[in-house]
């Protein structure tokens, strides 16, 4: 069902490499978020507050947001873009034996830093790399084939956990991940290093070896580039908290076990990504990226407004659904809209890498400001603010529209 069957992809790509590439974004899901939900519930069990939880969360989503633009400019310089996925799969593998040692705010503060610098280099490396294997021509539709593999991944994973938390405890969540890091370095060593055009990979149009890259001032002059970074900054600050605080309101409010219960929520948002981001690559290929994207930011609201009132296991599905509705429709139009935008400048990677930074800076205040304000006046008055953060992104996309339809 996700593998690429048309003629958007070159004959000539061996059905070998493809296949190892899917294998990749199937496997890298857990490396993105390292053990992601259930090290709030983790840290929970270990006598930390909601709070110093969001902290920590956070001091590592600035180190991975100050991060992304440096990756993403080394991946556009390097010819050894699998070393950097490699890397980071290390780093989170490290990261995880780090929590499992020690439960001290240090410690975890280093798993988390080291988390967030892995992730921040493996985005950029995968749209490398599909974008040196398929071209411009074929990156939308088999970037929407390695979304839908990434949240099958998410969803094994999730589904797994849910069950190893509830059968051997939490630590095995945390093997469960290194196994994954394991499984994506052995897919990623599966990906030919030839098979990988170096200049397609960093946005180049042509073969021509005599034209060079724009300078970095392009990223600041590109209107429909600003416009996006800060839609998604406002989308991410109200997005960025809102899972791992559903888990911990679930897990004060006693709703279940709490394992199983962060499971079921990833399981649950995964599944549903795996189909809308498929409908995405389908609309982006009709109409183009404009739509796409303001349904992504229209989701969060609603999502707030449902998550603020059933905390229970009711309320999980339509928070959780609607989850797997704006990050399933932003995971394929994120990256082919960037990539669209900076076609031709040869500075796509880092283009990816300004972009996730700025989406980095909302979500990595998330889980502070949301971990403070529930701890101060509770989780349903939590849940309405960042869901209104939306409205910006909303606003934002509407002003701009022919700015951004333009472009996309």
């Amino acid at each position: 069902m996700m593998t690429p069957s048309n003629s958007s992809i070159p004959v000539r790509i061996e059905k070998g490499t493809i296949r190892a590439l899917e294998s990749l974004n199937f496997f890298m899901a857990d490396l993105q978020a390292g053990v992601g939900p259930f090290l709030g519930i983790f840290l929970l069990a270990h006598g930390w507050k909601s709070g110093l939880i969001g902290s920590v969360m956070t001091i590592g989503g600035v180190a991975g947001m100050i991060m992304t633009i440096p990756a993403g400019a080394l991946i556009d310089a390097t010819k050894k873009k699998r070393n950097y996925i490699i890397l980071s799969a290390i780093f989170s593998i490290l990261a995880s034996g780090i929590i499992l040692l020690s439960q001290e705010f240090w410690m975890v503060t280093v798993s988390q830093v080291a988390t967030a610098i892995a992730g921040s280099a493996i985005g950029p490396a995968v749209i490398g790399i599909t974008l040196g294997i398929v071209k411009q021509k074929g990156f939308n539709r088999q970037n929407g084939y390695n979304q839908a593999w990434n949240h099958a991944g998410n969803v094994t994973g999730a589904a797994l956990s849910g069950y190893l938390g509830y059968k051997f405890g939490l630590p095995a969540i945390f093997a469960l991940s290194a196994l994954f890091g394991v499984l994506a370095i052995i897919s990623t060593l599966f990906i030919p290093a030839n098979a990988i055009d170096d200049r397609a990979a960093r946005g180049m149009k042509d073969d021509n070896t005599d034209d060079k890259a724009s300078g970095l001032a392009v990223l600041l002059n590109c209107k429909p580039l600003l416009i996006l970074a800060a839609a998604l900054a406002f989308f991410h600050l109200g997005n960025g908290a809102m899972l791992p605080l559903y888990g911990l309101a679930a897990a004060a409010n006693k709703v279940g076990n709490p394992s199983g219960f962060v499971a079921q929520t990833i399981v649950i948002a995964q599944v549903v990504m795996i189909v809308v981001s498929l409908i995405a690559m389908r609309m982006a290929e009709k109409s183009g990226y404009w739509l796409v994207m303001l349904i992504s930011f229209i989701a969060l609201p609603i999502r707030g407004l449902i998550a603020s009132y059933m905390i229970n296991n009711t309320g999980i599905y339509p928070v959780q659904i609607l989850d797997g509705i704006g990050a399933g429709l932003q995971s394929v139009a994120v990256p082919g809209l960037v990539a669209h935008i900076l076609n031709g400048t040869g500075r796509v990677n880092i283009g990816q890498g300004a972009v996730m930074t700025v989406q980095g800076l909302g979500a990595a205040l998330s889980p502070a400001i949301g971990g403070w304000i529930a701890q101060s006046i509770g989780y349903n008055s939590a849940f309405l603010i960042l869901g209104s953060f939306a409205t910006g992104s909303i606003l934002l996309w509407i002003i701009y529209s022919k700015c951004i339809k333009e472009a996309c």
